[in-house]
């Protein structure tokens, strides 16, 4: 059978970039271990090249355990981004705060060629494979603010329950391999598909399957390791979980839920409908009561992780690029958001806390607009890339006539709006409670943002573009 070295020349790239930063770092004086970051970067840069080079490619290649496909190529382009972003952003944040090791980038790039794996894999045991890299690799960084209690308490909660629900992932892979005989998608489809009946254990299997999806996806009731996770990890971190993380947990189970298990899309459906609206309610409910702002995105991570899966329930074509949609414009609003937090907290991560933002959109006016037009995107108001993908979302559901789904979704948006427009209110309407030291911008930050700002508005304003991706891309 051929072997295709092309198809999974990305994980290739990061894989060798992530070993040669690690043996360059013994040879490297410690005050200078942060310059090794741009030698990550070219690694991303590279492994998002070879992808633009494979757009349009099809082939199952690797004995049936890869596919190299269009949602492959857009799901690594999306983590590859994410991942040069924070590659960026944490070069700053590891150089003001004096975290000087440059394993960091290497994990960096070892978590992201998991979720690469991810995307692409054709085989459960290809998925669980990526899903235990990205997972040792994030426990690590999750915890990498040594001598920080919380920072290390995060990184254990993160440890302990992720162990459980690998635990729940091998159960439900096993189950399935009981029923099916098989562990690759197109062989587990198959077999399905020959059943008169669906035995309860199949079922069963599918459901734990799902578990150990909604814990990566932060979705109820398993997003209890989320706050805590979120508050400990450095900001650079905590906006990889929101964004890489997530979206490689969501693009997998999406693959799953419509390429090897679309007939029992009923059952799943009916999980679905329930988790998404436990979801948003948890998500949107939480929030409003936060004074810590990266505990309040924490929480709205997870009422997005809702709306995602309200396009997941839908089991549509529209749902499928309603995903894939709201997960890049998720990301634009949310890296832009969690970089403005970075450079508002200080050395130390010293000002995180909502009161904190009081003034602050007249002492430094560009960041105040830019966390304006990323927190009104997150609510959702028209002209921004967060109401444009809501939109795709919900039209999905009510296209599946999922019409009490959509509503309860209107309502959970817009109670998302106060806790939202909440951080406007302190950063325009509020005078600072003390005098904070200043900051310089750099200009690394000023074309992050720059960046993010404009997706965050061309998604919202433009989205015919991108739509025409997403359709090729939605198309498995």
């Amino acid at each position: 059978m051929e072997i295709n070295y092309t198809a999974v020349l990305p994980e290739i790239i990061l894989s060798i970039a992530g070993i040669l930063l690690m043996l360059l770092i013994p040879f490297t004086p410690e005050s200078k271990q942060t310059r090794l970051g741009y030698l990550a970067l070219a690694g991303f840069v590279l492994a998002f090249v070879s992808v633009l080079l494979q757009w349009g490619q099809t082939d199952l290649t690797f004995f049936n355990m890869v596919f190299q496909d269009n949602f492959g190529q857009f799901s690594r382009s999306l983590f590859l981004f994410a991942g040069s972003v924070i590659c960026v952003i944490s070069m700053h944040y590891l150089e003001r705060d004096r975290f000087l090791k440059a394993e960091y980038f290497s994990l960096l790039l070892f978590a992201t060629m998991g979720m690469c794996l991810m995307a692409t894999s054709a085989d459960l045991v290809m998925t669980f494979l990526g899903i235990e890299i990205l997972s040792i690799a994030s426990y690590v960084l999750a915890g990498y603010r040594l001598g920080e209690s919380k920072s290390t308490e995060s990184a254990m909660k993160y440890f302990i329950l992720g162990a459980f629900s690998t635990a729940f992932l091998l159960y439900g892979i096993a189950f399935i391999y009981g029923v099916t005989g098989s562990t690759q998608y197109l062989g587990i489809a198959e077999a399905i598909s020959g059943l008169q009946s669906y035995p309860a254990i199949l079922l069963l299997g599918v459901g734990l399957v799902f578990v150990g999806f909604g814990f990566k996806s932060a979705l109820a009731p398993f997003h209890v390791w989320t706050p805590d996770v979120y508050e400990g990890a450095p900001i650079p971190i905590t906006a990889y979980l929101a964004v890489a993380s997530k979206a490689a947990a969501i693009v997998t189970f999406l693959r799953i839920l419509y390429q090897v298990v679309p007939d029992l899309s009923w059952n799943w459906q009916q999980l679905l409908w329930i988790s998404a609206v436990l979801t948003m309610a948890v998500g949107n409910l939480a929030a409003l009561t936060q004074s810590n702002i990266k505990r309040m995105l924490a929480y709205s991570s997870i009422a997005h992780a809702g709306y995602l899966l309200v396009g997941l329930a839908a089991h549509n074509l529209m749902g499928a690029q309603g995903v894939l949609f709201y997960l890049l414009a998720y990301s634009f609003m949310t890296l832009g958001a969690f970089t403005v937090i970075q450079l508002v907290g200080r050395k130390d991560e010293e000002f995180i806390e909502i009161k904190d933002y009081a003034g602050v959109g007249y002492r430094y006016p560009f960041l105040g607009l830019s966390l304006s037009v990323f927190m009104i995107s997150m609510a959702g108001i028209p002209l921004t890339a967060g109401f444009t993908g809501k939109l795709f979302l919900f039209a999905a559901a009510i296209e599946r006539e999922m019409y009490g789904l959509v509503i309860i979704a209107v309502i959970a948006s817009a109670i998302g709006v106060y806790y939202y427009l909440r951080v406007l209110v302190f950063m325009y309407m509020r005078e600072a409670e003390s005098e904070t030291p200043s900051f310089a911008l750099t200009l690394t930050a000023r074309v992050v943002i720059v960046i993010m700002l404009l997706g965050t508005l061309y998604l919202g304003i433009f989205p015919g573009t991108m739509l025409s991706i997403v359709s090729e891309a939605a198309s498995f």
